[in-house]
């Protein structure tokens, strides 16, 4: 397959394991956010390219800490731990979608979701951090405000996310369709 989006995939081992992707070299200070950007329909493609980057990023960098985190897991997980995934089937299957939603945004709020996020990663512990399940999560979990949060936390690991949509480096558009709030302190990793 030699579509573009194959094109932009076979780009991202090489930038991901280069010493100045891993040291920041060139942010001039900024966070090292990134988001890659894909049509939503590519979405199986995607899964199955970072099994590939966590089968090949050990071959190419064996002393690299990386680990992935998938959100929609972690929000299952989190759930499970709490003892809620069971009573949130009940009130979707009862109440609906929307009051499923608004039961879950205290225990899904931005600041406990980071440290979930937090407890799993470990990011002082990594080089480098792959993040993935937005759509899947999506509208408990809200992207901007995710990485909004984590800004703190994250200190110089470089974070790659990869993102159902579109990212203009100013704003994101979920599924290519729903505009969230501006974010513009990542930048697109390959654009």
């Amino acid at each position: 397959m030699s579509d573009r989006l194959t094109e932009r995939l076979n780009e991202i081992l090489p930038k991901i394991t280069s010493a100045d992707f891993l040291s920041g070299k060139g942010l001039g200070n900024e966070l090292a956010f990134y988001i890659f950007d894909y049509p939503p329909e590519e979405e199986l493609r995607i899964r199955d390219h970072i099994r590939f980057l966590l089968e090949h990023i050990p071959k190419q960098k064996p002393d690299l800490r990386v680990t992935h985190a998938n959100l929609f897991d972690l929000v299952i997980d989190h759930l499970k731990e709490r003892g809620l995934l069971d009573r949130c089937f009940k009130k979707q299957k009862e109440e609906g979608d929307v009051a499923l939603e608004k039961a879950l945004r205290s225990p899904l709020k931005a600041e406990k979701l980071v440290e979930i996020f937090v407890a799993f990663v470990q990011p002082n512990e990594q080089d480098l951090v792959l993040v993935s399940g937005v759509g899947s999560v999506w509208p408990l979990v809200r992207t901007h405000s995710l990485l909004n949060n984590l800004h703190p936390v994250m200190g110089s690991t470089p974070l790659v996310m990869f993102y159902p949509g579109r990212y203009d480096g100013q704003t994101l558009k979920l599924f290519g369709r729903i505009k969230n709030d501006n974010y513009y302190r990542a930048f697109k990793l390959v654009p």
